[in-house]
This record gives C-alpha cells, sequence and structure tokens, in this order.
C-alpha cells in the first residue's frame, strides 16, 4: 500500500495537470448529474407539499347527537392510512366559509352549513384507490349523509408523481451513464500517458494488482475530488437560484455525502476498467 501511496504521488507530481484535467472533468460531470438530483429533490419536495394537502371531508347529518359525533371520529381516526381526524363544527364551517369565499359573505348568512370531520392521511394511503377505500369507509358509518375528497384532484396528482418517478428514473439513469463514460475516458488518458512504465513494470516481473492498485488509489482520489468539488458547484448554483428565481432545497447531509462517495465509487469503477482493458492489451502482444 505504502509504495502504491507513492506511485500515486509520483504520477501526480509527474503531470499535475493531467491529474487537475481529470479531476475537473470528473466534476463537470458529477455536476451535470448534480443538478439533474437538485431539481428532481426540490419537485418531489414540491410534490410532497401537495399530497399533504389531500384530504377526506366527511359531512354530518345535522341530527348527530354530540356523542355519535365522537365515536365516528375515533371510529375514522383508527382506520389504517389515516392520521389525523379533526372536528368541524357548524360554527367553524361558517367562520371558514366567510374568510375563504368573502364575495359570498351575505349568501352564507343565509345558508347553513354541515358540521364535518376532516381526515389527514399518512404519506403512505394518499394513491387514488388508498383514498377511495378510505373515503367509502367514512361514508358507511351512521350519521355521515356525504363524502368529499376532490377525486379527479387525487387523480392528477397520482399521474404525475408516477411520470415524475419515471422521469427521473430514465434520466437519473442517462446522466449516470453519461458521467461514468467522462470519468473512464479521463482515467484511460492517464493510463494511456504512463503506458510505457506499464510496460517496463510488467517486464521486470510486477504483478497485476501491484500494477493496478496505484490506478484504483489515483482513480478514486480524482472521483472524491471531483465529487467534492462538483457538491461546491451545484450548492453555488443552488443560491443563485434561491436569489434569483425561487427558495429551494438544497440536499441533506447524508445525500451530500452520498454524492461524494459516488464520485470515489466512479472513479475507482473507472479506473478498474480502464487498467484491466490495458493490462489484458499487453497479455495479448506477448
Amino acid at each position: 500500500m505504502r509504495l502504491a501511496l507513492r506511485e500515486l504521488w509520483l504520477g501526480v507530481r509527474r503531470a499535475p495537470l493531467l491529474a487537475a484535467l481529470g479531476v475537473g472533468t470528473m466534476a463537470l460531470a458529477l455536476f451535470a448529474f448534480g443538478l439533474f438530483a437538485l431539481v428532481a429533490v426540490n419537485l418531489e419536495a414540491s410534490l410532497g407539499a401537495l399530497e399533504d394537502r389531500v384530504e377526506i371531508r366527511a359531512f354530518l347529518a345535522d341530527t348527530i347527537p354530540p356523542a355519535a359525533a365522537a365515536e365516528a371520529q375515533r371510529a375514522l381516526a383508527s382506520l389504517p392510512g389515516v392520521a389525523t381526524v379533526g372536528y368541524v363544527s357548524r360554527d367553524s364551517a361558517l367562520r371558514r366559509a366567510r374568510v375563504e369565499l368573502e364575495e359570498f359573505r351575505d349568501l352564507l348568512e343565509s345558508t347553513p352549513l354541515p358540521a364535518s370531520l376532516e381526515l389527514r392521511l399518512t404519506p403512505g394511503a394518499r394513491s387514488p384507490r388508498q383514498v377511495q377505500a378510505i373515503a367509502a369507509q367514512a361514508e358507511a358509518m351512521p350519521f355521515v349523509e356525504e363524502v368529499r375528497y376532490g377525486r379527479e384532484w387525487v387523480e392528477k396528482l397520482h399521474q404525475l408523481r408516477t411520470a415524475a418517478g419515471v422521469a427521473a428514473a430514465l434520466l437519473g439513469g442517462a446522466f449516470a451513464a453519461i458521467a461514468l463514460l467522462l470519468i473512464g475516458s479521463t482515467i484511460r488518458m492517464a493510463v494511456l500517458a504512463r503506458a510505457r512504465e506499464i510496460e517496463i513494470m510488467r517486464l521486470v516481473g510486477a504483478t497485476d494488482a501491484f500494477i493496478r492498485l496505484p490506478y484504483l488509489l489515483e482513480g478514486a482520489a480524482k472521483g472524491l475530488a471531483g465529487g467534492v468539488l462538483a457538491v461546491a458547484l451545484v450548492w453555488g448554483v443552488h443560491l443563485l437560484a434561491a436569489r434569483l428565481l425561487v427558495p429551494t432545497r438544497y440536499f441533506s447531509a447524508w445525500q451530500v455525502a452520498a454524492g461524494v462517495v459516488a464520485g470515489g465509487l466512479l472513479g475507482l469503477l473507472g479506473s478498474w476498467v480502464s487498467v484491466n482493458r490495458h493490462l489484458r492489451a499487453l497479455w495479448h502482444q506477448r
């Protein structure tokens, strides 16, 4: 390991521009992927905020006794997928309607509004099928006259989330493949630049593992450095977008760490492929 680290350091000192070019190319490749990931994170956050607004409203009969209303509230709160159930009295419903529908204030004075139960759902129970099933259970309860939950809106939101997930998977895979190709090409340039050195090491009896190790360490080191630089560049874009456009959400700490580690792994993988290809070529020449 000590010899491999020494070879790594000597290689960087002999060709600092090539090493800087490798780190810069990796950083740009990872930066492009990071920008896509930043958009995906913010899109996910926006869709999550919309999903938080999914609720089911069960309107109660005017003749329902207070005890029955409390019992219905407890029964609905025990259903799988229901996070909370809030009781909205007739007076509270009227006050809310006056605020939200101020232009119809005069009409609301003469139109009594029914009491209702508002069901908030857990994040894993907001698909159209699940919402419909919970709404059907609520509607089947005594003293519940009508249930509303915005069926068309829930279905469109679910379709949007599904489409966004498929697009993110396809584009993410494409960006990752492009980044891997760029990183592999960059590392292959470094290997070819030292091809004669590899041949000499092979002639004096060095094993493939001994030859391969410095390049693997170099690829991993360049990948980590490129990952750190890419994270910094994406952070700059995040600050610029928040200042000039709209507030954006940045990656969490573990996502940042995962991005840097992914850069190191991509560099390691690219080095492995490039060095093995070159070593196989030398074996065929013998």
